[in-house]
């Protein structure tokens, strides 16, 4: 029993932030054949690291390792699966959001205004209403990119004049879970920056009001377009 639980903790969790670089990775390119090194570099992934993450991706079914001496590699096996694995696990709810309401009629555009690409990115029905133009809302959401919270957003209070409410708001300030990879294939759509498809798709999905129908009208959308989620 003990041996077993020893092995248990020392499994990675595939769906972690540094972890999920591997899989948002391979997920773009869900036919390659890739070698560990392939991934060495990114946001200080290491060799054991990728290594250890693979092994667990092939523990769980979800890639083939082909072992081969030299010329080994691993293919995605189960990209579907993977998803739908990885949709369970995550929530958005794992962020931490900062509610704040604004009067202006233009918040949007206001934000972008102040905002570098680097320091923003839309999520939910704001980024993926610029797919799909789904679902009417006055809310914004979007991932804000700081090093010093308290400092920056205090900056971008005064400058885009947002106002703190007992209850209510709608302006979502997010600071993001996946610190490491939320930007991995990101998009700039009609000049704003967006978190990639298959971000949209995880944040929306579990999102309460009308994430899951916004999120399946998203992928459906892209099928039709002969994209994908990823």
């Amino acid at each position: 029993m003990v041996n077993i639980m020893k092995n248990i903790k020392r499994r990675k969790n595939i769906f972690a932030d540094k972890a999920s670089i591997i899989i948002r990775k391979m997920l773009q390119d869900p036919n390659k054949k890739w070698v560990v090194r392939d991934f060495v570099g990114e946001n200080k992934v290491s060799l054991g690291f990728a290594q250890e993450v693979l092994e667990e991706l092939s523990r769980q079914g979800f890639v083939e390792r082909v072992k081969k001496g030299p010329k080994s590699f691993t293919v995605l096996a189960n990209k579907e699966e993977l998803i739908n694995a990885w949709q369970n696990y995550y929530q958005f709810e794992f962020n931490e959001v900062d509610l704040y309401y604004s009067p202006d009629k233009d918040k949007l555009k206001k934000i972008k205004s102040i905002l570098t690409k680097d320091k923003y990115a839309l999520t939910l029905h704001s980024g993926a209403n610029l797919i799909t133009s789904y679902v009417k809302t006055d809310n914004i959401y979007f991932y804000f990119f700081s090093e010093n919270w308290q400092k920056d957003i205090l900056r971008l209070r005064q400058e885009c004049d947002l106002k703190e409410l007992v209850s209510g708001g709608n302006i979502y300030v997010i600071s993001p879970y996946y610190k490491k990879s939320l930007l991995f294939n990101s998009q700039v759509i009609n000049g704003f920056h967006v978190v990639s498809n298959l971000q949209l798709y995880f944040d929306l999905y579990h999102f309460q009001p009308r994430g899951r129908e916004h999120a399946q009208y998203l992928d459906n959308t892209l099928r039709n377009q002969g994209k994908a989620l990823a």
